[in-house]
């Protein structure tokens, strides 16, 4: 099942991610709504062309026009959506989302659906350091991947319009991992980079260090610049995972700390060539 124009899109959560895909689907012609609890991100979305219509309220008639609906919600939040109002979905309906932490979630979202509604999961990896729809830039997208997380539950007509989905909304590469395995992952590549930058930032309370600095400084501590409320959720959400790949790095740079320690230059030459190599890979191809 790919996505078609005829496909009606409903948003739910119009912040930063919700907002960006908003506009990415109105720019290729989708019918786009949304609902959301703040009016004025309402009233923004309308007179800047992001959406044909929104709600502040749960509105029965759009659920019941969309084919796909977005959530772009904290976990617990789109979980207690779910358990209030699931039963207004109607069937045929499929349901997606951006949510970092899959593992738990997924499982639990799918088991509180009726039966002809469909959740499949997904995670685009892309983002910006400010907040709401106002700040909302489907351009985020280009160059950056979308991760598809389905489970034994999904039909492939469901896995296969997410996918269409990542593609239309101009991601560059589009990928399937279970649940598991993307946290595992997730792990390592985002949530340890955000606690490195958020540990960074603390280490050090000298004044006027921003007079000071070079631009390795701020590319490091870009994602320093954090939405406590949701990535602390996220965190504990993956807790026996983020502990493990932070016990991995703590292991390495603890090995870079006894090359300095002991002048042992040749081993940290190794780590350098090493980190290197393995760096080039993640340039973009945009």
């Amino acid at each position: 099942m790919i996505l078609q124009k005829t496909h009606k899109i409903l948003i739910v959560g119009l912040g930063l991610l919700g907002g960006s895909y908003a506009r990415a689907l109105k720019k290729q012609g989708f019918s786009v709504s949304a609902i959301t609890l703040d009016r004025k991100s309402i009233d923004f979305a309308l007179e800047n062309g992001i959406i044909d219509k929104g709600s502040t309220q749960v509105d029965r008639q759009m659920l019941q026009e969309a084919d796909v609906i977005v959530f772009a919600l904290y976990p617990h939040v789109f979980v207690d959506w779910i358990r209030q109002n699931g039963h207004l979905l109607k069937e045929g309906t499929i349901l997606t989302d951006v949510t970092g932490v899959k593992s738990g979630l997924v499982q639990k979202i799918q088991s509180m659906l009726k039966p002809g509604v469909e959740f499949i999961a997904a995670h685009p990896m892309a983002g910006r350091e400010l907040s709401g729809v106002e700040n909302s830039d489907d351009s985020i997208f280009r160059g950056a991947n979308y991760i598809v997380v389905p489970t034994e539950k999904n039909t492939f007509g469901a896995i296969e319009l997410c996918q269409s989905l990542g593609k239309t909304l101009g991601f560059a590469d589009v990928s399937v991992l279970p649940p598991k395995q993307h946290d595992e992952m997730i792990a390592f590549l985002s949530q340890l980079t955000h606690c490195i930058a958020v540990s960074l930032m603390c280490a050090n309370d000298a004044a006027n260090l921003e007079r000071y600095t070079g631009d390795s400084f701020r590319d490091l501590t870009r994602i320093a610049n954090i939405n406590d409320e949701m990535w602390s959720e996220l965190f504990l959400a993956n807790r026996e995972t983020l502990l493990g790949v932070m016990d991995s790095y703590r292991s390495n740079f603890d090995r870079l700390y006894r090359c300095i320690q002991n002048q042992d230059r040749e081993e940290m030459r190794s780590m350098m060539r090493l980190s290197t190599e393995r760096r080039k890979r993640f340039d973009k191809k945009v």
